[in-house]
């Protein structure tokens, strides 16, 4: 890459200037850090673990959980250490790898939302013929080919940009590195390139956008066919929650990148990277497992199981062995 002898880091944008905002910033990142780790680490456990969990609308929320995990820790700690140590810098390969996993991970995290669009309306419209349309194989295929959408995304968007020559300076306008703020620092219409590229990936995203909407126009048609209310109302709850993690990723995003240049301002474009970069994966656990009562079952069977064997240790070490009280087995 042409850059990598003449810069040798990033500036990235800070959240404050002042130490005690700084440290603000730092413990409100912290807690929607841990929370993000804690949801998706609990989802991912419970249906590993959970063997009746193991379907192709659980398998998909497990791939989902990973890719949350993924793209909110090539962000958050970053900036977070910044704001702890009162710094801007990210060095030049922190920056590649930055906008290599966060380009991945996004990419892979709404061709998985495609591909759960395309299991409700299987599962809602085509209940009888499920298990030949997403059979294992058919999943871990359907699965490995998002991932390798996104990592061929990542591949051609991470090269191309970093092969641009940068004059413009090292201050990337954004909290982490993302393409339009270091095409802003390149000064050769060779950028005209990754214009050409992301274009092709707008078209990617509106043909899955497309696809999810008719997907669950079909799936509405479906359900208000249903005779009875209750099987209406399960019906919709098995859709509801992937339809409100769409939304709020669709909204975020095209927001983000189609507003109007007149509003644009660094503290908005700020909140808005926030918006679809951080909160996204630490409220989607709580939005797939809030109505799933199946999910919350398997969770509360896997903590009483976890606490049970931890009684059961501690109790060991007091009882003779054979001794252990029968409560406790």
């Amino acid at each position: 890459m042409s850059n990598r002898s003449s810069i040798s880091q990033f500036l990235l944008l800070a959240f404050a200037d002042t130490r005690e905002l700084q440290l603000l910033h730092f413990c409100l990142f912290l807690g929607i850090y841990l929370a993000a780790l804690l949801g998706n680490g609990l989802i991912i456990i419970t249906i590993a673990c959970d063997h009746h969990l193991h379907t192709p609308m659980y398998f998909f929320l497990l791939n989902l959980s990973l890719t949350d995990l993924g793209c909110i820790s090539t962000t958050v700690p970053k900036s977070m250490a910044n704001s702890l140590w009162d710094t801007r810098a990210i060095s030049y390969t922190g920056c590649v790898a930055q906008l290599f996993f966060f380009i991945f991970l996004m990419t892979t995290e709404f061709c998985l939302l495609t591909v759960m669009a395309y299991d409700r309306y299987a599962a809602i419209c085509h209940p009888l013929h499920y298990g030949t349309l997403l059979g294992s194989r058919a999943c871990v295929h359907m699965a490995a080919a998002a991932w390798a959408t996104g990592f061929l995304c990542a591949v051609l968007h991470t090269a191309n940009t970093f092969s641009l020559p940068l004059c413009h300076g090292n201050a990337v306008d954004q909290f982490f590195c993302e393409i339009p703020p270091i095409l802003k620092l390149s000064c050769s219409d060779a950028y005209l390139r990754e214009i050409g590229l992301i274009e092709v990936g707008a078209c990617l995203f509106f043909g899955c956008f497309v696809f999810i909407v008719v997907s669950y126009v079909q799936i509405f048609r479906a359900v208000l066919r249903i005779p009875l209310e209750q099987g209406r109302h399960k019906a919709f709850s098995t859709c509801l929650p992937h339809l409100a993690v769409v939304s709020l990723r669709v909204s975020t995003a095209m927001f983000a990148y189609l507003k109007p240049p007149s509003i644009s301002s660094t503290s908005l474009d700020l909140m808005v990277a926030v918006l679809y970069s951080v909160v996204p994966p630490a409220v989607n656990p709580l939005i797939y497992s809030i109505r799933n009562q199946e999910l919350k079952a398997a969770l509360k069977k896997l903590i009483q199981s976890v606490v049970l064997q931890q009684e059961l240790c501690l109790h060991a070490t007091h009882f003779p062995r054979g001794l252990i009280p029968a409560s406790l087995t």
